[in-house]
This record gives C-alpha cells, structure tokens and sequence, in this order.
C-alpha cells in the first residue's frame, strides 16, 4: 500500500510537468502510466477492504454477558455490517466501538424497574449501524436509555473550571454533552467495573480523529443518546479539491465538497448578517466561513463590503455551510500523510499531502473548521427525525424596539436581508419609506424605532410577494439558527405570536402577517375573508421548508404532513380543508394512492386534490388529469401552484 501510495506521488508529478509543455512526447506514455497506476491503486485498495461486521462481531457476547452481569435486559441490533472499509481504519475503530457498547450497557440503559416505572419497555434497545455516505463511513450507536444528566454535566463543568456559569446560561445542550469528550471528565458518582459513561470518552475522540474521523454525541434526557461517528474510507489516497486562500494552497477532501458557488458583481453575491458573512442559495442561507482570516493569515473582509472568489459548499457533521476562497485549482488524487504531532492541536487540519509540483500543503478537516468557526451545529435526531423533519424551522434572531429579549421569525418568509443607508430612509404620508431597488418600499419599525442619521444604516428584513414588498425595521440582526420551535401562545401582546425557546433563551416569534397588515392593509387581500384551509403532503422535509411560507404568506392556512398516512389520521380526526396538495412520489403510499383512498368514500371524498410533482411531461399531465387530480402542476414552478389552487377551490365551491 505504501508504495502504491508513493507511485501516485511521483504519477502526479509527471502530469504536472507534461500540463507545463506544449506538445510533449511524453503525454501519451504519461496517459497509460496514469491509467495503470490507477488500476493498480484500486487493486491494492480491494485487498484491504473488509465488511465492518469484522470489527463487531464479538458485540453481541459482550452484551450478552454484560446484560447477566447488571441485570438487565439488552437486545443489540445491527444492521449495514456489509459496509466496506479500509482494515487499517477497521483495527482503528475497534476498541472505541466496544468501549462505547460497554458504556451503553453500563450506564445508558436503565434497569428494567426503572424502565418499567419510566413507561418504557423493560427490554432496553442498543442499535448499532454502519453506512456509506460518499468518502465516509457513518456509524451509529443509539440507545433509548436515561440520556445524559445534562445539569450534572454543568456541574462537573462549572466544578473544573471549563466554562462559567455566564457561558453555561446561554449554552446549547448539544455543546453541554460534549464536555464528556474533555479529558478525565465524569459524571459517574463511582466508577464502575464495567466503565464510566464519561470516562475515557476523550480517548475514544482521539482515536477516531486520529485517523481522520470525528465523532459526536446527542442526547435527549430520558429518550436515549446517539454516538455519531464519521471516519474516512481509506486512510491512504483520497480525492481531494486544492484551493487556495491568503496566498497558501489547501486541500479539501472532494467527498465533503458539495458543490463550488463563483461569486461575482450581479449575480450570487455574499450578503451580512451584522459582521457575519452568508449566501443565500437557492432561498437559504448558509453561513460562509472566510478561510484566511479564520486561520489568521489575514485580516477578515469588512461587513458590507462585496466579496469575490469561489464558496466551497461543504456538508458538516451537523449541516451544510460554505469556506470562503480566492481561487480554485483542480481535483487531484493525494497521499495523505499523517499531521506532524506538534501540530495535532490545530483542528483545522486532518493531514498533509505533496502536490505534483512538489509543494507540501496542508488537507483540511471540514468539521474542524466549522468547530473552529462555530457553524453547522446541531442537535440530536433519531432516523425517523431526520427523513421527517419538518420539526425543525430555520429561523433569523434579530433585536428590535430597544428591547434586549431576542424575536425570532422563520428565515423561510423572509426575501432579503439589507442595510438601508440612513439618508435613503424618506418620509411619505407620514410613514418611512425607502427607494428601493426602483420601487417606493414602504418600512415599518417594530417596536419602538429612533432614526439612524445620514451616516448610520438601518437593519431591515425585507418580505416580498410578486411586485410588492416591505421592509420591517430592527435594531440588531443576531444570527440565523436551525430549531424546534415549540411556541406556548400568547395575546399579551400584538405582533407576537407567543414565546418559545431559541438557543437555550426565551424568545419572541413575530406574528408576520400583523406587521405586514400594518404596512399594507391589502397585503392577503380582504382582511375579512377567511384563510382557505389547505392540506400539504409532501415527504421532503426540504421542500416543506421552502412552500409552507409561501403558501401562508398568500393567504392559505397550511397544515403540512410527512406523508400520506398522517394525512388520512387528520380525516379520521375530523380535520377538514378545502383543497390537499399532493406529491405523487412519496414512500408508503404515493399521491394516486392517496387519491384513490380520499375518493373511496368519508368526509374528504369532495375536496378537491392538486398534484405536485417533479415530473410534469404531456403524459404524467394526462395520467394525472385522468386519475382524477383538479390539477397537476410543477413542483418548483409557485406562480402556477398558486393559480392552480384558487382554480380548484373554486371549482369545489361551485359543486
């Protein structure tokens, strides 16, 4: 393996020699050598590959065992043990996964009385599975025990001296659990024989980021916690991305690149919230991590200000976000070599690795830098969380009226985020306006609202609706962040639709449609007619994300469900709509099913269905039509879903 790994070396260096000379003799060689090399490469690298089962098939004893030995009532499931991986990188993993189990067995899981008292089965479940996501192998160990005593944890933490109790406030529950990753730390009252959930966890850290790998965990108190652990394929040759930034070339392990975004003057550009740089793509905003000034090779852009170069789309451990480069160069097959032990504190970094011309540069840890850059973080989801998450909502913090409690708004209903310069803000009819982008936008300050001067700038959050737009005045724009927003109602006070808690706070949610009946009586048209009432079966939690404000924000009272098996429980609950729009693929049963069972007979049999789909050729137009959809639109294509949805309302009322 080793002298494979040096023939792609000396491969790449020739390549890069051929690339500098102009009709060289030595291109067609080179071609074949490259080609035998590769072939090579990948005979030497399915020798070594072997199905993860081999690293825990003595688990289930070790439950077994562990389970007589407590007490208790264990069932370990595995699943995915065909996956392949690297040997080198098998031996590496075996003894943390182990340690893990153990640590499951020991202090995870309750015993069966405490289980039976805690409503659960007294059979505790540990499910253990392996799968492959591009150049990663991702293995999860979960359990449904006690979870973690997160207040014991900011005890201990507090007791060490790891935070103080002002960071502890206002620090997330998933960055409480990790302090079990600090070396020596517990909060067992004693160590067992069998281990210490805590104890010797930072050994099980290194020895996955020691080959490259990182690990996580997430837990919820009294469901259960997850260990997530993501290591490499191989540890050996990897495809890579070279970059470079602050005049230092870099490489990105290709298997974390999503996607390369060019920015430029009129097309997608970086936008600010406050001095935090974001792209908005594709109506989502991604936090963008500025790659030299974060590894302080130079001093970091100035807020506002237009940004030029490449964002490298990378997907984290716990999200998407972008690194912020000056130029891009090519893929290239590298060697990765281990980082030098003096440098094993930086995070930043996973290896290094020689260019074909020679030059030694450093291979980059995505979910270092975004640690590093405090972005991407997340919280814990069970599988069926994560195919199904339309819990979670993005939402954009922001201050307003002078008040220090933070309002959150759901980033999904929001157009733009822009800094108005002080003298652009006129006075029109006794309200504030702006010349905006060619139109006259009118602003409406929430809360109260004290003008900038001609030198300051004003935050605005600007909503949009075909020509129209508004732009609602705030103080300070925080942050945007991913939640389950669980909202507890109020009427205390207008423009607020209740309180919830965002990033361990108490937080404001702003009622959008009162602020924008405040700055346009017509915004949803007649203020009397009542909201029609839609149903929205979509399996995509992504896609649920983008249409929901869309269609709330003109003027349908949406109820959004996963699948079609939760919408017929809604029928069977007496819910009634008037109209569904329906995906036609979905898992289970698809949107003709659907169909089929709402026309069957009961309360539904009248409404009028609106198919939504991806496909939408002349012949998916006439099965649909044909099976009795009102309509059958684009997915993506809104004008349109629109329009056909007040047609078949219409068309409902009329029968």
């Amino acid at each position: 393996m080793t002298l494979a790994s040096e023939l792609v070396l000396v491969r790449n260096q020739l390549l890069q020699i051929a690339r500098s000379e102009v009709a060289s003799p030595f291109t067609a060689p080179l071609g074949r050598l490259s080609r035998i090399t590769s072939d090579l490469q990948e005979g030497v690298m399915k020798t070594r590959m072997q199905p993860v089962s081999a690293a825990w098939g003595a688990l289930p004893r070790i439950v077994r065992d562990l389970g007589a030995e407590l007490g208790k009532r264990i069932d370990l499931a595995m699943s995915g043990g065909d996956t392949e991986l690297d040997r080198q990188v098998l031996e590496s993993i075996r003894d943390p996964l182990t340690h893990i189990v153990r640590n499951s067995c020991d202090h995870g899981l309750e015993t069966p009385e405490a289980r039976r008292l805690a409503g659960k089965p007294e059979t505790g479940r540990i499910n253990l599975s392996a799968r492959q996501e591009g150049g990663r192998i991702v293995i999860e160990i979960t359990d449904d025990g006690r979870g973690l005593d997160l207040a014991r944890v900011r005890a201990r933490a507090l007791e060490r001296g790891l935070a103080t109790e002002a960071e502890l406030a206002v620090m997330r529950e998933e960055d409480v659990a990790r302090f079990v990753f600090r070396a020596g730390f517990s909060t067992a009252e004693a160590i067992t024989a069998v281990s210490g959930r805590g104890v010797g966890m930072d050994v099980v850290r290194s020895n996955i980021e020691r080959i490259g790998g990182t690990v996580d965990l997430q837990t919820v108190a009294g469901q259960g916690t997850a260990i997530i652990i993501r290591i490499p394929l191989t540890l050996a040759i990897v495809s890579a991305l070279v970059v470079q930034s602050a005049g230092e070339r870099f490489a990105i392990p290709q298997a974390t690149v999503v996607e390369l975004v060019g920015l430029k003057a009129g097309g997608i550009m970086v936008e600010w919230l406050d001095a935090a740089p974001v792209l908005r793509l594709r109506g989502q905003l991604l936090p963008l991590v500025a790659l030299g000034p974060q590894l302080g090779l130079e001093p970091p852009p100035e807020a506002g200000k237009a940004v030029s170069g490449f964002v490298a789309v990378l997907q984290g451990d716990s999200g998407r976000f972008g690194i912020l480069v000056d130029s891009v160069f090519d893929t290239e097959e590298i060697v990765v070599k281990p980082v030098a032990p003096i440098l094993r504190d930086l995070t930043a970094f996973s290896g290094n690795t020689i260019l074909g011309d020679g030059s030694i540069i450093m291979i980059l840890d995505p979910a270092g830098v975004a640690r590093m850059a405090s972005v991407g973080a997340g919280s814990m989801e069970s599988t069926e969380e994560r195919t199904t998450d339309a819990a979670r909502t993005q939402v954009l913090l922001f201050r307003a009226g002078g008040s220090k409690t933070p309002v959150a708004v759901p980033l999904g209903v929001v157009a733009r985020l822009e800094s108005l310069p002080g003298a652009s803000i006129e006075t029109a009819g006794g309200r504030p306006t702006a010349q905006h982008r060619g139109q006259l936008m009118p602003l409406v300050p929430v809360g109260a609202w004290t003008p900038p001067g001609p030198d300051g700038s004003q935050p605005v959050l600007v909503f949009q609706d075909g020509n129209r737009q508004l732009g609602l005045m705030v103080d300070e724009i925080i942050d945007v962040l991913e939640e389950t927003l669980v909202l507890r109602p109020s009427d205390a006070v207008a423009g607020f639709l209740g309180v919830a808690i965002v990033a361990g706070r108490a937080t404001d949610v702003l009622d959008c449609a009162y602020w924008l009946r405040l700055g346009d009586p017509n915004w949803f048209g007649n203020p009397q007619a009542k909201a029609p009432r839609l149903l929205l079966v979509e399996d995509s939690g992504f896609f649920r994300q983008i249409v929901v404000p869309a269609l709330t924000a003109a003027g349908y009272d949406v109820t959004a469900c996963p699948d079609a098996a939760q919408a017929l429980a809604l029928r069977e609950d007496g819910a009634m709509f008037d109209a569904v729009l329906s995906d036609i693929e979905m898992p289970g049963m698809d949107g003709y099913e659907l169909l089929r069972e709402l026309r069957r007979a009961g309360p539904w049999k009248s409404i009028p269905v609106v198919a939504l789909s991806g496909k939408s050729t002349p012949a998916d137009l006439v099965r649909g039509r044909s099976a009795g959809f009102a309509e059958y639109v684009a997915k993506f294509d809104r004008d349109r879903v629109l329009e056909a949805l007040s047609r078949a309302i219409a068309g409902g009322a009329v029968a």
